[in-house]
């Protein structure tokens, strides 16, 4: 039961109140009431969630189940079972006909390292290699990867070995946060395949040339990494990681540090211009 307001206990006034009443005296009684209605307002309150809260928890625990019941199994609505070959390992899913490859990946084979970002197919941190192509997982159903092979960020790697674009990712600092990196790294590896495919880009030169091996600049690069954002801003060390890999040499490093006396005349002409 709830405990009774206690009208006994003296309630302590701020300095500022105590100033108040000394100075308006007829406000005292008025004041006080008001305090210990609201005081027993709140006890009968918590008083009644309390009482019934423990009703509640009291109805739950009196309910017995019968040893015969048979509770009913979870259905999947509209199921269909989809056999694929995720990272090397045949796989056999029975997953709700609407069901994307990305969240297949992620609620059914616990594979979280396709990231879910815009699920609009705009920021590319689901992508995925299937076939060899890079794909959208958000805009992929699951159902239509049947027979299919396909590789996540987590299936790069051998082993304790990095796949060379994830080595090259970490030497170039080419992520921050690392949200977008695994789709980053996955389209970044199935661009290679392009590349020595012969296949074009928007800014391909001459598009009547199908040579394999295509030597990539690095706007070639840039374009054809288009589909992936990096919220972070991390492109030029993406690209220098993608351009190393692609070229097999090391990428120059775009960066430069002052020195102490550029500092200070930096220093010296800022002061100018706050004057001016």
């Amino acid at each position: 039961m709830a405990e009774e307001f206690d009208e006994s206990v003296e309630i302590e006034l701020t300095a500022d109140e105590a100033a108040l009443l000394e100075n308006l005296p007829e406000l005292s009684e008025l004041g006080e009431a008001r305090r210990k209605f609201l005081g027993q307002a709140a006890a009968l309150g918590l008083g009644a969630f309390a009482l019934n809260l423990l009703a509640q928890e009291q109805a739950f625990a009196a309910i017995e189940t019968s040893p015969e019941a048979v509770f009913a199994p979870v259905q999947i609505e509209n199921s269909v079972t989809v056999a694929m070959k995720i990272n090397g390992a045949e796989k056999s899913l029975t997953v709700d006909s609407r069901m994307t490859l990305l969240d297949g990946l992620r609620e059914k084979l616990e594979l979280t390292g396709s990231k879910k970002g815009c699920d609009h197919g705009q920021c590319g941190a689901c992508t995925v290699i299937v076939d060899g192509r890079r794909v959208l997982s958000c805009l992929t159903l699951a159902a239509t990867c049947e027979g299919k092979s396909v590789t996540t960020i987590e299936g790069l790697a051998n082993g304790d070995a990095l796949h060379p674009m994830q080595a090259a990712f970490i030497k170039n600092d080419g992520f921050q946060c690392g949200y977008c990196t695994p789709g980053q790294i996955c389209s970044a590896v199935a661009l290679m395949n392009e590349a020595k495919n012969g296949e074009i880009s928007y800014v391909t030169a001459n598009v009547r040339t199908s040579a394999k091996n295509v030597k990539l600049s690095d706007d070639e690069i840039r374009e054809r990494m288009s589909g992936n954002i990096c919220r972070c801003g991390a492109y030029p060390n993406i690209v220098a990681a993608i351009q190393e890999v692609h070229s097999g040499k090391e990428a120059a490093q775009t960066w430069s540090f002052h020195t102490p006396n550029e500092n200070v005349a930096e220093i010296e002409e800022d002061k100018k211009d706050a004057t001016v």
